[in-house]
């Protein structure tokens, strides 16, 4: 069954709804051009919520090309750190063990690159410049599917919504999907309805 992720929380009722709703991880964050978007959380508020978060569900730190040592003081609190950003293979070693590096489907994107970093997962979003993900924007599921093909575990993002999540999963088969702005009532809140939604077409996209 393909695991979710709802990205972008910044509440504690968002948060709650997504674990209720029956979302694999949660994801804070940390990058201030989130703030454009109101998807910012500082650090000490994602904490809070982590500490209410129940059992069995993940807490993802999302950075953008954040220090070793601030990625190391983030996973006190979180589960893992999703890396964003230009992060080099050297800045990915100390926290490899519990870290999803993120890429993008730009023009020159190879999805065997990804294989030079050796973190736990890696997570793939649509390509728009100067931009490092939260755009809404599609991903190319054709790149998509190859990089799923590589068998590393795969976490699909870009414009993904209750609406074609379950096409995305058929299509690409990825180990799990991620969204943010798909379940969003207005920047930055969650519509729990759309979360509910969101979930159930992932997860049972491969029942039929």
């Amino acid at each position: 069954m393909t695991r979710v992720k709802i990205c972008g929380i910044t509440n504690l009722d968002d948060a709650l709804a997504a674990c209720e709703a029956g979302a694999d991880a949660i994801g804070f964050i940390f990058a201030a051009e989130a703030r454009k978007r109101n998807r910012y959380i500082a650090p000490d508020e994602a904490r809070k919520i982590a500490q209410r978060t129940p059992p069995f569900v993940s807490t993802v730190a999302v950075c953008v090309d954040e220090t070793p040592a601030r990625l190391v003081e983030y996973l006190e609190f979180v589960d893992w750190v999703q890396l964003s950003g230009d992060e080099s293979v050297a800045d990915c070693a100390d926290v490899a063990h519990r870290a999803i590096k993120a890429f993008r489907t730009a023009p020159d994107f190879r999805p065997e690159s990804m294989l030079r970093y050796p973190t736990a997962g890696y997570h793939l979003d649509a390509y728009v410049a100067g931009q490092h993900g939260g755009t809404g924007k599609t991903c190319d599921w054709a790149l998509a599917q190859k990089a799923a093909a590589l068998g590393r575990p795969l976490i699909l993002a870009g414009g993904l919504t209750p609406e074609n999540v379950a096409a995305a999963v058929r299509i690409v088969r990825p180990y799990a999907v991620d969204t943010a702005g798909g379940v969003e009532r207005s920047p930055g809140k969650k519509d729990h309805e759309r979360i509910r939604s969101f979930v159930q077409q992932a997860k049972y996209a491969l029942s039929g």
